[in-house]
């Protein structure tokens, strides 16, 4: 894990390029339910020898479609060894670590110097983590952090996995108190089309 965040922080790194051929059956498939924890094992402390406390990491609905499961998880975090404590605990979840792809994407707002810092990873799934640091962009929402853990299920999905992405990441920062409604985030993130004219001679 050492050099995730040695890009910068508006960089987003692109590991693999297209969705991936896996051979999955439904019984492969995690039971996305042994994920939800309940609240007291969810504030979980980090070792002796940190002096912080790990935050605490919530996680929401999933969606599947297709067989490919999508379950956002979320922590607000003030800095980037947080951001690597909370990878780091999620990643120790064996039903987690065993996703296809673990996207993510991080904003942090340094008050100090007026500015934020920013980052995303792929995890494989070709642009991805862009699409979803854009999403937390728009929605100008700080200091979190938000995962979102694909299983795939053997059927290519095309354009429809990243509106899946996005929509539980949406979901979750909602819930959470980070942005107000499905209407308002729609009306932000949304380009109006205006209708082309037809040019006469």
């Amino acid at each position: 894990m050492d050099g995730l965040f040695t890009d910068g922080p508006d960089t987003c790194k692109t590991v693999m390029t297209e969705e991936g051929g896996h051979d999955c059956d439904e019984d492969d498939l995690p039971d996305i339910s042994v994920l939800k924890l309940s609240s007291q094992s969810e504030q979980i402390f980090s070792p002796a020898s940190d002096d912080e406390e790990l935050p605490l990491i919530k996680h929401g609905e999933s969606i599947t479609d297709r067989r490919s499961t999508f379950q956002p998880h979320l922590s607000a975090v003030e800095n980037p060894k947080q951001v690597q404590r909370v990878l780091n605990k999620l990643y120790e979840n064996k039903k987690i670590a065993s996703a296809t792809h673990n996207i993510y994407a991080y904003r942090i707002y340094c008050q100090e110097k007026n500015s934020v810092l920013q980052d995303c990873e792929d995890d494989g799934e070709t642009a991805a983590g862009g699409r979803l640091l854009h999403l937390l962009q728009i929605l100008d929402v700080r200091n979190v952090l938000v995962v979102v853990s694909r299983w795939y299920g053997g059927i290519l999905l095309g354009p429809d996995r990243f509106k899946h992405i996005n929509n539980c990441a949406r979901t979750i920062l909602i819930q959470e108190g980070y942005a107000d409604s499905t209407e308002e985030t729609s009306k932000a993130g949304g380009k109006s089309k205006k209708p082309k004219s037809k040019k006469t001679k």
